[in-house]
């Protein structure tokens, strides 16, 4: 179980109360920005975060394609630069410079409450779901593990009903960039039935 339980020290006490959105995205790049750019045609909000690297590199790492052609190079580079102007042009909440350091489950005592929140470098953020590109494996490992979820089966049957989500990953290898953005679409898919589902649940209630 993840601890919901935070020391005067912690980012949170620090900063008061948490920020609400619907979904986090803990990562940087093509993957962090297609899932954004996917969110917001969701009608989906989002807050884009990068991920924590404790260790920096004393030296520019050497460029690699980690097996992608050259030819698939040029072509996500374009597709990260249109995304990156719609990310301008629809004014997307993206925080480059905003580290998460930890996340926390939240037991809710309503449906229509955040479940989880990410202590950042700056603050804490409150969402229903996060989102993990490849940059965030780490994080994302840790937070499962300490679930009790440590098998691939429990984590494919386990991440969706958590709200927890994995763009930019593959089983094998580095997924191209069509599968990328497949995947960025299917999880905002998603995320944004499980947004309405709650609204849905909300409303029932209220009524």
């Amino acid at each position: 179980m993840i601890a919901a339980t935070l020391t005067a020290n912690s980012p949170a006490a620090r900063s008061g109360a948490p920020e609400v959105t619907s979904t986090i995205v803990i990562g940087s790049g093509f993957s962090a920005l297609a899932v954004a750019a996917e969110l917001n045609r969701q009608g989906v909000k989002a807050i884009v975060v990068d991920t924590f690297c404790p260790l920096k590199q004393s030296a520019p790492l050497q460029a690699t394609t980690g097996g992608i052609s050259l030819d698939a190079l040029s072509e996500r580079s374009e597709i990260v630069r249109l995304l990156e102007h719609y990310a301008r042009r629809n004014s997307l909440d993206i925080r480059p410079e905003t580290q998460a350091l930890e996340l926390t489950r939240v037991h809710q005592s309503v449906a229509a409450q955040q479940q989880w929140r990410v202590h950042t470098s700056n603050g804490t953020l409150s969402a229903h779901s996060v989102v993990f590109t490849r940059g965030a494996l780490s994080q994302l490992g840790r937070v499962l593990h300490s679930m009790g979820v440590t098998t691939a089966t429990d984590v494919r049957s386990g991440m969706h009903s958590l709200g927890l989500y994995l763009v930019g990953v593959g089983d094998l290898a580095i997924p191209t960039t069509q599968e990328i953005l497949h995947q960025a679409k299917r999880a905002s898919q998603s995320i944004s039935t499980r947004v309405a589902a709650r609204e849905l649940g909300t409303h029932a209630v209220v009524a």
